[in-house]
């Protein structure tokens, strides 16, 4: 089958190493690459101060610097490692693979790009929302890895919202297929991933989540294409759209996450 990825320029676990699972069981006939511009970026901070109002945006500003300060140089050396381990077991992309570098998936440039390239499903692993003219180019569709169990914890860092509300059976991944709404199109299945709260960045988590599960994603992928894939029934369920870290729910999930682990290890410790 043939496959294109779309993806966030500097995003080395996707840009290249899901770029690498790809090509391993399929026909992978481009990358779009992502070059986000300041313009992108002041977009999604007004929807941000309009989802949360401004006393709670600085909440996310603080969480942004926090991280920076923190924690981003282990997301980055945790990033690297595993990486490494993905280039281990897959090859090196051809040379001949077609790559374009846009300021946004929903150009024209980039909508003639993907129909040259002709793929029958296409992987959106980007923070951007697809407009109908590209994402339904494929004859199989679009799917995306949501960081998150929808429709609990749809937009972005489920993960991270799952975690903050003591919600540890919806820490996962959705793999869906695009529409037009914000992640609610058909779901294909969940996937987890045995995890450490304690020690473990939301990023960590959020990777963990689609990169342990790329044996399972790999046939899930070729079941859609085949026709074989069974969706899931989401109807009953809470339904909810998330949005950007806080430090103030940040540092109370950590800190409930140590006091877990040392009772968890003072029980263990009792019964022994």
């Amino acid at each position: 089958m043939k496959t294109l990825l779309i993806c966030h320029a500097g995003d080395v676990l996707n840009q290249v190493g899901l770029a690498r699972w790809l090509a391993s069981f399929s026909d992978l006939a481009g990358i779009v690459v992502i070059r986000e511009t300041h313009h992108r970026l002041l977009q999604r901070i007004r929807r941000e101060i309009r989802r949360v109002g401004v006393i709670r945006f600085l909440d996310v500003l603080a969480f942004r610097v926090y991280y920076r300060l923190t924690i981003a140089s282990r997301d980055r050396e945790w990033e690297q490692e595993r990486l490494s381990k993905i280039c281990e077991r897959y090859s090196d992309l051809s040379p001949s693979i077609p790559i374009l570098y846009t300021s946004s998936p929903n150009s024209r440039e980039a909508a003639a790009f993907i129909r040259t390239a002709g793929p029958e499903l296409m992987v959106a692993r980007c923070k951007t929302l697809l407009k109908e003219g590209i994402y339904s180019i494929p004859r199989h569709g679009t799917f995306v890895m949501h960081p998150g169990i929808c429709p609990e914890y749809r937009n972005t860092h489920g993960c991270f919202w799952a975690l903050a509300q003591n919600d540890f059976e919806n820490v996962g991944m959705t793999l869906l297929r695009v529409d037009r709404g914000v992640d609610t199109g058909a779901i294909y299945g969940y996937y987890k991933s045995d995890i450490d709260e304690s020690t473990e960045s939301h990023i960590q988590i959020q990777h963990r989540v689609v990169f342990d599960n790329l044996d399972v994603l790999q046939q899930k992928l070729k079941e859609i294409v085949n026709g074989h894939a069974q969706t899931l029934d989401p109807s009953g369920r809470s339904s909810a759209a998330w949005g950007q870290p806080w430090l103030s729910r940040y540092l109370l999930w950590k800190w409930r996450a140590r006091k877990r682990k040392r009772e968890n290890a003072s029980r263990i410790a009792a019964v022994s």
